[in-house]
């Protein structure tokens, strides 16, 4: 997982700024009740009625991943196999709060850092949704210089960890996990569509099984395997080659190059757990359990 700046809380970023932009922009939802939601980095949420939601940036790169999803997203979300958040409103920057925002539709479900997927059907739910997502991008779709990349291109910090025996798990299985990921054949296919963040935070069920995927805000083109580790990070333990028989079209390149984003993505989300646990600016403190989790099943599987 990439590095994210801290989002930091704006203190105007409260109800009484969300009743106001709707009051401007959308008087027909005005009225409605509205309850902040727990969760998210880049944006605060709040649920709108029962049906709705209510997105306000708080990091200075929120309003483009905003703008990202509203370009996007609605075109996407007919071909996908779950719920997502569709953007139903673009919210204009205005004089009481210079940056976009959005109203989406709202995904039902508890998030998977605080209820884990533990039913074996989610892996093939999930196999399902990625398999529909990942389809060949078109050319103006976005990139990102952290996701869909060769691992040789997001390795260095991590390598430096490595280097130091700074990172989490065994040592000497975590660097095995590792050599084999970057000794992987490239991908040498067309530019899919990702996800881009798939982890427990960003996905939702109810009673152990996926229901819905949130946060799109880092969607982008590339190489499958970023968004394949979530075979690791979210399908429950010992349902990984059910995850990848459905998914039927990741080769053992893929599968190899899939492991490696999953121990990447587990080492940043174990360190913005232990910064919840400690209280500090932007840590999440339900995100280490699940990644300890995954990391597990990333250094036991096989191969």
């Amino acid at each position: 997982m990439s590095a994210k700046a801290v989002p930091t809380e704006d203190p105007s970023a409260d109800e009484a700024l969300v009743r106001s932009l709707l009051a401007d922009q959308r008087p027909d939802l005005a009225g409605a009740e509205l309850r902040v939601v727990d969760g998210g980095w880049d944006n605060r949420m709040w649920r709108l009625g029962s049906d709705l939601a209510v997105r306000v940036p708080r990091t200075p790169r929120a309003p483009e991943l905003l703008r990202k999803e509203l370009r996007w997203l609605p075109s996407l979300a007919p071909e996908l196999p779950l719920p997502v958040p569709v953007p139903v409103h673009s919210g204009a920057p205005s004089p009481g709060f210079p940056h976009t925002w959005t109203i989406t539709t709202w995904v039902p479900g508890e998030p998977a850092d605080r209820a884990a997927l533990r039913d074996p059907r989610s892996a093939r739910i999930l196999a399902r949704f990625l398999s529909a997502l990942h389809h060949p991008a078109p050319d103006d779709a976005p990139t990102d210089t952290q996701r869909g990349v060769p691992l040789s291109e997001v390795a260095d910090g991590f390598e430096e960890l490595l280097r130091r025996g700074a990172v989490h798990g065994d040592l000497d299985r975590v660097g095995a996990v590792w050599e084999r990921a970057r000794a992987a054949p490239a991908w040498d296919g067309p530019p899919v569509w990702l996800h881009g963040d798939l982890h427990p935070a960003n996905v939702v069920g109810a009673d152990g099984v996926l229901t819905g995927v949130i946060d799109f805000g880092d969607m982008c083109s590339g190489d499958p395997a970023t968004d394949l580790s979530a075979a690791w990070l979210l399908a429950p333990s010992g349902s990984v080659d059910h995850f990848f028989s459905e998914y039927a079209r990741a080769d053992e390149a893929a599968v190899l190059r899939a492991r490696g984003w999953a121990l990447l993505r587990c080492q940043g989300l174990i360190e913005i757990g232990r910064a919840g646990e400690a209280g500090l600016p932007g840590g999440k403190p339900t995100w280490k359990g699940p990644a300890l989790e995954a990391l597990s099943r990333v250094l036991s599987s096989s191969p």
